[in-house]
């Protein structure tokens, strides 16, 4: 009784997630978001053979398509699927993001989708050598959901550690050093576990075991890391799951972002690739989501996102980031 008291009386002290949402959503970071798909519309508006022509062809790439090939779509269910992943990816991360005060950290990462990650991706395709066009912007959606677990994390750490997002220690222990960041190696072998499920088909050979024997090893390795976690840090899943229900707003917004985590990788990774026409790049879409994940969490890990200033300033001003 006395736990659940301080509990609630920790959590009075905290804005409404709406009113932490509101005050810290800046007209800026609207327009910025909105440029990807102003882009991809408008780059449909071209003609067909344009079109075609600003597609990454393996065969005889130049750096124009290497970017290009990325913001192109020779179909409007294609076009429209991207668009609505990319509002769905993006829009979610982007709340996860000012929620937990890590605007510079998705910026970062979303800039470096939208410009570096089309180069890098093509380049990587040239690795399996075909007489084929690559195109479209499913790459980049899966970077997106790559970044997903770094900022459930971050959200984690910034309001469902401790007692609460309140609590003195929540707000003293850096963000690269929180628990929930350390569990996030395990999670990556879990999800791209996850990934091999859904792709591979399942057999008695390596390859129908590769995804469930990577799932295990990140949840063995998860296991690992929750026993080595001090007794006064580590966390309980019935107390994190009780967090996620007593903060109304917040714990709502953690299950979105985790439930997206989980399912879009169903869309991505198809057991049947073959669709009308071609074929799903299911390896631009791995290569999108582990380098997504990897080299943000590196910089994170690395403390170079960690708050300049102490945490407990951080409810004087909701729009701090």
């Amino acid at each position: 009784m006395t736990n659940r008291s301080i509990d609630s009386s920790v959590r009075s002290l905290d804005p409404p997630l709406r009113e932490v949402l509101l005050s810290r959503t800046r007209p800026v970071d609207l327009l910025v978001l909105s440029v990807v798909p102003a882009v991809l519309l408008a780059t449909f508006t071209l003609p067909e053979t344009t079109r075609r022509s600003l597609a990454f062809a393996y065969h005889d790439p130049t750096v124009l398509t290497a970017f290009s090939a990325h913001y192109v779509h020779l179909d409007a269910d294609h076009l429209l699927a991207n668009v609505a992943a990319y509002g769905l990816l993006a829009g979610v991360g982007y709340l996860l993001a000012i929620a937990s005060g890590r605007r510079r950290f998705f910026f970062t990462a979303f800039s470096t989708f939208a410009l570096a990650f089309p180069f890098a991706l093509s380049a990587l395709n040239l690795a399996v050598p075909r007489r084929a066009i690559g195109f479209g912007f499913s790459g980049i959606n899966m970077a997106f959901s790559g970044l997903l677990p770094l900022l459930l994390a971050a959200f984690v750490h910034a309001n469902l550690s401790g007692r609460g997002g309140g609590s003195p220690a929540g707000r003293t222990v850096p963000l690269s050093g929180s628990v929930p960041i350390r569990l996030l190696p395990a999670t990556f072998l879990v999800v791209v576990g996850w990934i091999g499920v859904l792709a591979l088909p399942a057999s008695t050979e390596w390859s129908g075991v590769v995804g469930p024997g990577i799932l295990l090893g990140g949840l063995l390795l998860g296991a690992g890391g929750v026993l080595s976690t001090p007794l006064e840090r580590r966390p309980s899943l019935r107390e994190g799951l009780r967090r996620v229900v007593d903060r109304r707003g917040y714990g709502d917004l953690f299950a979105v972002g985790a439930t997206l985590a989980v399912a879009y990788p169903v869309v991505g990774f198809p057991a049947e690739p073959a669709v009308e026409g071609g074929v799903i790049n299911l390896y631009v879409h791995l290569l999108g989501f582990c380098l997504a994940f990897i080299g943000p969490y590196v910089l994170v890990a690395g403390g170079v996102f960690d708050d300049r200033t102490s945490r407990s300033e951080a409810p004087a001003d909701l729009r701090v980031d």
